[in-house]
């Protein structure tokens, strides 16, 4: 492996002042100037559409590139919990600060400091912006911005709308983003997939996609390329992301040299509506705002199967408040999570399955009333009804973990810049803010800072530092880069199997589930590595995909973005077998407290791991960026 580190260009100074300092001495282009270069922005969620309507109200000329038939329907749209911010409306004891140590603390000391209090920094802009675009935020009874809390904080610094806040965000940035469209500073290019990074003189300088409606393979240059593409949660086949949230396009940078960092670090989350069988193609969530005021519990007796209002208070173990009185019900998604699977493994988990606990809002309702319940989750309490027939404002919700975010991906420094000049990663694309574990109402903070207030700065500090050649689409290396994504797509096309395309899936889905997922070992990482290669080999045996590549052709879309996962599953639990100890979401049963908590190893793997692709089936090579704590020393975390 190599010793390589890697340089964050974090800026000199105190913490406090980095970014401002940074900001003043970054290069900028005049605004004359900056009709002169394009920028691709790959994705259109939070992340992507704040970044493409930032830019194209400085005066850039963006290329917006969408996977769906609008940007209304990125995953986005699914968070439904809130977003923090640092604004201390509560006046108990919230400040920068404090958002920075939690965020921090909370991803058990794995992220890297200066891009996170950054976060926290531009968190109260944020809010800002977003009440201006007119987001109907909650307010209290005086007509002020509301907050709740989250897991990992003991203040309330939570800003949502109901059940729906990643909904109303995306809705806010939907409509900056079109603004920008109907003047024509941003061109959207809807139902396009990137297949291709395009790379000329060792910079990115466009893409090539698929146009997923006529097929045609396509060709795009830019001065700069931007991905916003989400997480790669899905490579677990079950999981809260949606059906088409894919890894393809980070991946494919990856292969052109772009590295991929933490990719372990997958995110388990505590509330969601557990599996009931095969037929499933996905999971759902159920908000973490719902443990401000539901109790988790499960019998205190092993195998107890009494429908839960037979099951007397005396005999419920509240776990969570029993193990963490500090926090209780409030803990990080992680230490949630993990817990919830230990009453199961131990016989104590409810419903037909036994995996699953109650997340009960009873004492809720008698001290607060059903009307104010209703007000403040009263759609996700419908969206459990419909999807479990259950009341969930007279029986408990059973939840349970599932994959949800992944705070691994491509590796950036801190202007947001991979080790490929001129590409920049922003939102869950990226690996930098969130450490092993996120704290939850965060991944809407990031992305939208990424995109509204981070990329505008520093790609305009790399356009006015790089003298680059003039390109257009096409040059030699666009034309390559088309023939290698239209060879992959004939290769799909020619294998003529007996296999579906989503049985596959869902196999690797088990692979990783049972080896790779909530707790892992030594022996389940190896086995997973031995099974990766033999189901990857299948797949290019047997897969069938039928259709052609001339026209939408789902089927051909998600044979591709599969095969990308059967490489990237590889990666990702080589990544889990290199990284032995216990941080956040990466649980290592070799590494464990004596109660069972995450025991990390800050003597050898205080870093991040960026992983350099050097073919399908190969050793990648290990670049190593320290991790150093001026501000929040590691300690062992706690929540009790």
């Amino acid at each position: 492996m190599s010793p390589t580190k890697l340089d964050s260009n974090v800026p000199a100074g105190p913490i406090a002042e980095k970014w401002d300092r940074h900001r003043f001495e970054m290069k900028l282009v005049n605004p004359a100037n900056k009709r002169k270069y394009t920028i691709i922005v790959v994705g259109t969620g939070l992340a992507g559409a704040s970044a493409a309507a930032s830019l194209g109200e400085l005066g850039y000329n963006v290329l917006n590139f969408c996977i769906q038939d609008s940007p209304r329907r990125a995953h986005s749209i699914a968070a439904q919990g809130g977003i923090n911010a640092a604004k201390n409306y509560q006046n108990d004891g919230d400040s920068v600060y404090r958002l920075f140590y939690d965020t921090v603390k909370g991803g058990d000391y794995r992220s890297r400091e200066a891009n996170v209090y950054r976060l926290a920094q531009l968190s109260v802009n944020i809010i800002d912006q977003c009440v201006a675009q007119g987001v109907p935020f909650a307010r209290d009874y005086g007509g002020l911005l509301d907050n709740r809390s989250f897991g990992g904080a003991q203040v309330s610094r939570t800003f949502y709308a109901r059940g729906q806040t990643g909904q109303q965000l995306l809705l806010g940035a939907y409509q900056s983003l079109m603004r920008q469209v109907h003047k024509g500073t941003v061109r959207l290019f809807a139902r396009r997939e990137m297949l291709d990074l395009v790379l000329v003189e060792g910079r990115a300088r466009g893409i090539v996609c698929r146009n997923l409606v006529t097929g045609e393979i396509e060709r795009y240059a830019a001065h700069a390329v931007i991905l916003a593409t989400g997480g790669y949660g899905t490579v677990y086949y079950l999981s809260t992301n949606a059906v088409n949230s894919n890894v393809t396009a980070s991946w494919r940078a990856a292969k052109r040299g772009a590295l991929f960092a933490n990719p372990c670090f997958t995110q388990i989350h505590p509330t969601c509506i557990p599996v009931t069988g095969d037929h499933q193609s996905k999971l759902t969530l159920m908000s973490e705002s719902l443990r401000n005021d539901g109790r988790v519990w499960v019998p205190k007796k092993k195998g107890d199967t009494r429908p839960p209002d037979q099951i007397p208070e005396d005999e419920r173990d509240y776990y969570l408040e029993r193990k963490y009185p500090s926090f209780g019900n409030l803990v990080p998604r992680d230490v949630a999570s993990r817990n919830a699977k230990q009453m199961a493994d131990g016989g104590r988990g409810v419903g037909e399955t036994g995996l699953a606990v109650y997340l009960d809002f009873q004492d809720a309702i008698q001290r607060l009333g059903i009307d104010v319940i209703r007000e403040k989750y009263g759609n996700l309490f419908h969206m459990y009804k419909k999807i479990t027939d259950e009341d969930a404002y007279k029986v408990p919700m059973r939840i349970y973990p599932a994959i949800h975010y992944t705070m691994g991906g491509l590796w950036v420094d801190y202007n947001l810049m991979t080790n490929v000049p001129g590409l920049h990663v922003l939102g869950e694309a990226n690996f930098s803010d969130h450490g092993a574990n996120r704290l939850g109402a965060s991944a809407l903070m990031q992305g939208l800072a990424d995109g509204y207030f981070v990329v505008p700065y520093t790609i305009g500090h790399y356009l006015a530092g790089s003298a680059m050649l003039k390109v257009t689409s096409e040059h030699d290396a666009f034309k390559e880069s088309a023939n290698c994504v239209q060879k992959n797509i004939n290769r799909l096309l020619s294998v003529k199997g007996n296999r579906g395309i989503r049985e596959i899936h869902r196999e690797l889905g088990r692979i990783m589930w049972d080896n790779v997922g909530m707790s892992r070992t030594e022996q389940s990482l190896r086995t997973a590595l031995a099974q990766i290669p033999k189901l990857r080999g299948e797949f290019w045996q047997s897969v069938s995909v039928p259709g052609t590549d001339d026209n939408l052709n789902q089927s051909l879309e998600y044979a591709g973005r599969v095969a990308d996962y059967l490489e990237f599953a590889e990666l990702l639990t080589l990544d889990a077998l290199h990284r032995r100890e216990s941080c956040g979401g990466h649980f290592r049963e070799e590494s464990q407290t004596a109660d069972g908590e995450a025991l990390r190893d800050d003597e050898h793997y205080s870093y991040v791991a960026a992983w350099e692709f050097t073919g399908v089936g190969r050793e990648p090579v290990l670049h190593k960026e320290p991790l150093v704590f001026e501000e929040v020393h590691p300690t062992q975390r706690s929540y009790k």
